[in-house]
């Protein structure tokens, strides 16, 4: 299991970096190495997040093997690479983008760092920057599996070796092969568990559309009432985390409008609501983080992305896996409340388009399954890693 091949990693000779420690701490990286090397604890390998290029360099300067983990889908991993090589550029506003294993891809669907070019400079140079040094990595991992983007990964892996070890979901969401293993051990924000889950208690089977934009996502003042209002309009329950500073964008008196219809929480344990009978789908920004959890636990999906990478993530949500639908903006940018309303219902509450979404979620979350499960694909690919490492 992918999930438990990960605890192994956590508890070898090896060093994890993350992009939450920052570059500054390059020479007590080093010294950290040296020290485990005096002891007779040598490290064998680094494994770094893809936005940290820099912990490359450290590796090759003592001679030990790294992989660089991307925590992005393989179609956007290709996308930027193309981008950083200098093999794409944004065609003219209409046109269409083809790359290898990858479906047409509109402008605007996209990444918006590159759609929107000079939006956020900084950031799409750190998104870039991932590539710099990439081809003298021992290994790249990404957390997707193989089932899920096939084609790209099988073009990805002509130039690098690349393995899908995803998705990187607490094991007692996948396989349930680790009973202790139930959340990912980080929380930015406080969640409200047992307002959440009592409520969702009292809600049937398939009746509640969850709504979250994550953890970073601003929404506009208008864009928010025009939510409210769609949801209003369905015949669904609602479950929506507005997080505090976005509860002054409510609508006036909005949550004691809808007190019988609707629970408005500042954070809450997404797995667990995902996880539940009642969840009939899931209204999300598509964050790759959100998708993956939503595909690994057979949730439907409405898409609304806002920026990044979450463009391309929808357009695989509809058009490639088959899993939701995207609520299209109009012309100020906006997703109007009949929209909202059309996409949930047309989710939700079934029809021909919604069950053969609900199908195709269900396929999904067992293929999800299968790849971190005993000796599938993901399970074989960490297997192949470990044992390289530890020879």
């Amino acid at each position: 299991m992918a999930s438990t091949k990960v605890g192994l990693l956590r508890r070898s000779p090896l060093i994890f970096t993350s992009p939450l420690l920052n570059p500054l701490v390059h020479k007590a990286w080093q010294a950290c190495i040296k020290e485990l090397g005096d002891s007779g604890s040598p490290v064998h390998a680094i494994i770094y997040d893809g936005f940290m290029a820099w912990a490359l360099d450290v590796a090759k300067q003592w001679g030990i093997r790294a992989a660089v983990f991307l925590t992005q889908s393989c179609a956007v991993n290709s996308i930027h690479y193309h981008v950083s090589r200098g093999l794409l550029k944004v065609p003219a506003e209409g046109s269409s983008v083809w790359l290898s294993g990858l479906p047409e891809l509109k402008v605007w669907e996209l990444p918006s760092l590159i759609y929107h070019h000079g939006s956020y400079p900084a950031w799409f140079d750190t998104i870039v920057n991932q590539f710099s040094n990439i081809d003298e990595a021992d290994w790249v991992l990404v957390n997707t599996f193989y089932e899920l983007e096939k084609e790209v990964v099988d073009w990805m892996s002509k130039i690098w070796k690349l393995g899908t070890i995803g998705p990187t979901i607490p094991s007692m969401y996948l396989d349930k092969r680790l009973k202790h293993n139930k959340d990912y051990g980080l929380q930015l924000l406080h969640p409200n568990t047992s307002a959440c889950m009592r409520w969702l208690n009292t809600k049937p089977n398939g009746s509640v559309v969850y709504v979250s934009f994550g953890s970073l996502a601003e929404v506009g003042v208008e864009q928010m009432a025009e939510i409210a209002w769609g949801l209003i309009g369905t015949n669904a329950y609602f479950l929506w985390v507005v997080r505090e500073p976005e509860e002054p964008k409510l609508p006036d008196n909005f949550k004691h409008m809808t007190r019988e219809k609707g629970l408005i929480v500042r954070w809450c344990p997404q797995l667990e609501v995902l996880k539940h009978g009642s969840i009939g789908c899931f209204v999300s920004h598509c964050g790759y983080n959100s998708v993956l959890e939503a595909l690994g636990l057979g949730v439907p999906i409405v898409a609304m992305p806002q920026w990044a990478d979450q463009a391309t993530n929808a357009k695989h949500v509809e058009d490639v896996w088959g899993v939701g639908v995207r609520a299209l903006v109009d012309e100020k940018g906006i997703v109007r409340r009949e929209t909202i309303k059309q996409c949930i219902n047309e989710v939700i509450m079934g029809g021909e388009r919604g069950n053969e979404i609900k199908k195709n979620s269900i396929k999904w979350k067992n293929l999800a399954i299968k790849a971190a499960d005993h000796g599938g694909s993901s399970d074989k690919n960490i297997d192949e890693f470990v044992a390289k490492i530890t020879s």
